[in-house]
């Protein structure tokens, strides 16, 4: 330590001692450690903004080691030790970001607090420590020591254990949120964070284990959503790699037996609606903002489970049962897929975690669902919502992931989910994926599926062209037309005569446009050839609509663009051009065919 830094602390040290042992103005004690606690956040700082300085580093960690001694010393009387308690634990703190060795001696410096003041003092002070962070949350190892100090705090309350743990809970989540949604990428003292995060866990489970009754069923449930919350939080990818959250995870997860937590509980969520429902009374909303990834904690903790074995042993679980139960009983599957969606919905989670997911999805529903169900009678409109949401976060993996065969499994998995929603909701998802798809490429698959459907359900009204697949879908009646009605047209009009009017922008939405006309046409023929006119396509309303407001102003731009690019050479005219020769194709059989009729 330089000797003036060492001559100002050991000063101002002396002045606190001795005002306080002279029974003078407290005010004047209260300056005095102010001035101590400048001093320290100065020498702190120079560290702190150049980390290369290993003489400041030096510095900073005589300057608290002197100050641990100080703390420590046996003729130290109760009241300096009070008097210092409120703000040096934070002060201390700042020196956790300093090296590592600072970091053991803040640790210190909390640990004889702790030791010596009162325990309710104690943990308010070094809750306010957390909820005061200010700059300090971006530097991790900050609250190392302060959570550390927690974790030993809450183990030596004596009376309202659960209002003072819950305080705790609320402050300590909130921070652990902050701090894991930073944008920065990378960050070992993440680790240290998220253990310090654990120990807390473990001493909330510790206080459980010494209560009974109503105070221990809520205290449990509150250590059950902080778990969860925490699980959440330490599988962002910010967080951890996905190879790193192995330990975390599985001692995460050794927690479920005690709260009375089950996989098949929170991958349908009922496990965390019942915990809630003990936790937070009817006017504490707001204290579920610190729980707001409980949910998602719920549906990575199984997922965890998938990917790691030790987890699902920690967690005293059977997960190939839980599979079983998933695939046997539709009601819970809906459930697990609509939780399952903010996995895939997330922003945070990396891609390791959707993938695993989509991967697990194709578990639990296996493309041969063997089961029957009445659709008529079946209540599962509470469920479509989810199930839609669901679909969308599919989508997003089937857009956005890089790796291909990702791609291809979130595919298989987006047809099975669809597949499973009855008949009688399948055409109203569909179309509501449709009408709020922004995407072209995306709006061309989904109406390929719809042909598909339409086509699918003409052979189980006709009697022709049965195949396994067909056979293993809902089948009550030959007269059912879930697929053929006059919905059909609007959606190829969505298409091809946008709100905002006129044509389509081509060739940007050529895929759209493509998979329209081709919808369209498979419509006409499929009409025609059968003699009905279920989706009302043959009415000369419709086929003079069609033929005015669609196909001739289709023909028009596409034309013209293509005379336009036929001359040119370059790559964006022959990409151009590309794109619109199937267009301009199918667009004149669609001609031919209304004209045909009309």
């Amino acid at each position: 330590m330089s000797s003036n830094s060492e001559t100002r602390l050991q000063e101002i040290l002396n002045s606190i001692s001795q005002s306080v042992e002279a029974g003078g103005d407290p005010k004047e004690s209260e300056t005095l450690v102010l001035d101590l606690i400048n001093f320290l956040n100065s020498i702190s700082e120079v560290s702190l903004s150049d980390p290369d300085n290993e003489d400041a580093k030096s510095n900073a960690f005589e300057v608290l080691s002197q100050v641990y001694n100080y703390v420590c010393s046996p003729s130290l009387d109760e009241a300096t030790v009070d008097l210092l308690s409120f703000e040096l634990p934070k002060a201390a703190s700042r020196f956790g970001g300093v090296s590592e060795k600072c970091l053991e001696i803040a640790d210190k410096v909390i640990d004889r607090f702790v030791s010596v003041c009162n325990p309710r003092d104690m943990l308010s002070i070094l809750c306010d420590a957390l909820a005061s962070s200010g700059e300090m949350i971006k530097v991790p190892s900050y609250f190392v020591p302060l959570l550390s100090g927690i974790a030993k705090v809450l183990v030596s309350i004596r009376r309202r254990h659960f209002e003072q743990v819950k305080v705790a809970v609320r402050i300590v989540l909130n921070v652990l949120k902050v701090v894991s949604s930073e944008p920065d990428d990378e960050n070992t003292e993440l680790k240290d964070l998220f253990k310090g995060a654990l120990s807390i866990a473990t001493s909330i489970h510790a206080v459980c284990t010494k209560l009974d009754g109503g105070v221990n069923k809520k205290l449990r449930s509150l250590l059950a959503l902080y778990v969860l919350q925490v699980m959440a939080l330490g599988s962002f990818r910010k967080c951890y790699k996905v190879s790193n959250s192995h330990p975390s995870v599985t001692q995460l997860s050794s927690f479920f037996p005690y709260c009375g937590l089950s996989y098949l509980g929170l991958i349908t969520g009922s496990d965390v609606d019942r915990m809630t429902s003990i936790v937070v009374g009817e006017d504490e909303d707001d204290f579920m903002s610190c729980l707001s990834h409980v949910k998602l904690g719920a549906s990575l903790s199984v997922i965890w489970g998938h990917i790691y074995d030790a987890a699902v042993v920690a967690a005293k679980e059977d997960l190939i049962s839980v599979k079983d139960e998933l695939k046997n009983n539709r009601t819970k599957r809906w459930q697990a897929i609509g939780m399952l969606k903010d996995v895939l919905a997330s922003v945070n989670l990396p891609w390791q975690l959707k993938k695993h997911t989509i991967e697990f999805l194709l578990c639990i529903i296996d493309g041969n669902i063997s089961q029957k169900y009445d659709d008529e009678h079946a209540d599962c409109s509470s469920y479509m919502p989810s199930i839609f949401v669901a679909l969308q976060a599919v989508q997003k993996v089937i857009m956005y992931a890089s790796d291909a065969e990702l791609r291809k499994k979130a595919f298989e998995a987006f047809k099975r989910i669809l597949a499973d929603v009855p008949a009688s909701q399948r055409f109203d998802i569909l179309k509501a994926l449709i009408t709020n798809s922004d995407s072209s490429s995306m709006t061309a698959i989904l109406l390929d599926i719809l042909k598909r459907e339409l086509h699918m359900e003409n052979c189980q009204r006709t009697g022709v062209g049965r195949n396994n697949e067909i056979t293993n879908r809902e089948n009550k009646s030959c007269q059912d037309t879930h697929f053929w009605t006059a919905s059909v047209l609007e959606l190829v009009e969505f298409v091809l005569r946008p709100s905002k009017g006129g044509p389509p922008t081509v060739p940007e939405h050529g895929d759209a446009v493509l998979a329209a006309l081709n919808l369209y046409r498979f419509v006409l023929i499929t009409e025609s050839t059968g003699k009905t006119n279920y989706t009302e396509a043959l009415s000369k309303s419709n086929l003079q609509k069609a033929y005015n407001e669609w196909l001739l102003p289709l023909r028009t731009l596409v034309t013209g663009i293509m005379a336009e690019n036929k001359s040119d050479y370059d790559q964006f005219a022959v990409d151009t051009v590309c794109t619109l020769n199937p267009v301009e194709l199918v667009l004149y059989r669609c001609i031919e065919l209304v004209e045909e009729k009309l």
